[in-house]
């Protein structure tokens, strides 16, 4: 009889452990999908890691010391995602002289604009990026993105017909 190789002892001790990590991962996070993320994602972990383990005497608690790591990875990325309550109000929007009305034709064409070109004329105008900046968030050049912005007003404008006016070379929303 062959020995196994690394893959195949991966295969086997994965599949007779992960019922139990389960439990496990269930127990702290309450859901079943959830602990099957858990799960895989930690036995992914394993399985990046099974050539270097020579030793495979502690490997259950291994195995459930990566979920549980993984569980509370993913909780402190949470915490850090939840907003916090405030007595504070919310910033508010600056006000506007476009219409709600208009606010959803501008929308409307915006949508009609190819994403490249929408991204850059959204950062460029509507964040009041500089080019260099927009360059920089979408990765491009300054020339790219001048002509993205150009041609993407151009659909705009063509879009929303000459009603609308273009203040700066964007739409005024």
């Amino acid at each position: 009889m062959r020995p196994l190789s690394h893959e195949e002892e991966f295969h086997r001790y994965a599949a007779g452990r992960a019922h139990g990590l389960r439990s496990t991962a269930f127990l702290l996070c309450g859901d079943w999908h959830h602990a099957e993320d858990l799960v895989q994602t930690a036995l992914l972990k394993l399985y990046l890691m099974w050539p270097r383990l020579q030793h495979h005497g502690g490997l259950d608690a291994y195995a459930r010391r990566i979920v549980v790591r993984t569980y509370l990875a993913e909780r402190r990325l949470l915490w850090r995602k939840r907003e916090r309550l405030t007595d504070v109000p919310p910033e508010t929007h600056a006000p506007s002289d476009v219409e709600p009305e208009e606010r959803i034709i501008i929308r409307r064409a915006l949508a009609a604009v190819p994403p490249k070109q929408r991204a850059a004329i959204v950062l460029r105008y509507w964040n009041d990026l500089s080019v260099e900046e927009t360059a920089e968030a979408l990765g491009c050049s300054t020339g790219t993105v001048k002509s993205q912005c150009a041609r993407g007003l151009a659909t705009l404008r063509q879009r929303l017909g000459p009603h609308f006016t273009l203040k700066g070379g964007a739409v005024d929303a």
